[in-house]
């Protein structure tokens, strides 16, 4: 049986000569996987739809394993991302985030609204590294993570100024320090952006400049944080971390 969806491409791989697997993120049934017959040959009516950050309407033939993709409508091939060797980096990560933080056909509208408004936004050319932190700390709760923000992990305080200690999993005020003396040393400013970044409707979000030393805080908590408690080892986030480096000398 024939069903349409709409999905993301979030992943595709080679499978012999002529065909790949498509890995879709849909509104509809989550993550899906199917076969795009032909996909890899240059005159295939399935080649420009099965690019990875296409987003798109898909026809899908479905079965107990894997799909059968018979035919696409694109809405957005996501041209500036492709066009752009650190937007590639940035959207590779994100997707790749999405797919090893997800079952299959487990649907998820809330993330699938959330991936299309991410890989849009920085399509649009809102700053990349904002976005990938919004979206970090967003799927977190995805990942079954609940880190502390609104008051101090230890006694509930929600006065004063605060550090952010991956060991008890959120934020300390300055009476509980001692709980963590490996904690992090962040600005108020940083405080409020991982709150703001874990509560806001990404839909509400206007323009947003941040300092470049918050930047490094932000990149510094949430990463150390993702390390500590994800499980997650992703390529793309190592290779973006070389893309850093190549940035400075720019």
């Amino acid at each position: 049986m024939l069903q349409k969806c709409e999905g993301i491409v979030i992943r595709n791989t080679d499978y012999s000569e002529t065909n790949k697997i498509v890995t879709l993120y849909t509104r509809e049934w989550g993550k899906f996987g199917v076969m795009a017959r032909g996909a890899k040959k240059p005159n295939s009516r399935l080649s420009a739809i099965s690019q990875l950050f296409t987003h798109g309407y898909f026809l899908v033939q479905k079965g107990t394993g894997l799909g059968s993709l018979q035919q696409g409508e694109m809405i957005s091939s996501m041209r500036s991302i492709r066009e752009d060797i650190f937007l590639t980096a940035y959207a590779s990560y994100i997707v790749e985030l999405t797919d090893k933080s997800t079952e299959d056909r487990k649907p998820d509208p809330y993330l699938f609204e959330l991936l299309y408004q991410t890989l849009h936004l920085m399509n649009e050319g809102y700053d990349l590294d904002i976005m990938m932190h919004i979206y970090e700390m967003k799927m977190l709760n995805v990942l079954g993570l609940h880190p502390v923000l609104n008051q101090c992990a230890v006694c509930g305080n929600t006065e004063g100024q605060f550090v952010f200690s991956v060991r008890e999993g959120g934020l300390l005020c300055h009476r509980c320090l001692t709980h963590d003396p490996y904690h992090f040393k962040i600005s108020a400013s940083a405080v409020k952006l991982l709150r703001l970044f874990y509560f806001f409707d990404l839909s509400r979000l206007g323009n947003i400049s941040v300092k470049e030393e918050t930047k490094a805080e932000l990149k510094k908590v949430i990463t150390a944080y993702y390390e500590e408690y994800s499980g997650l080892h992703l390529k793309t986030k190592k290779f973006l971390n070389s893309m850093d480096k190549f940035k400075d000398l720019l």
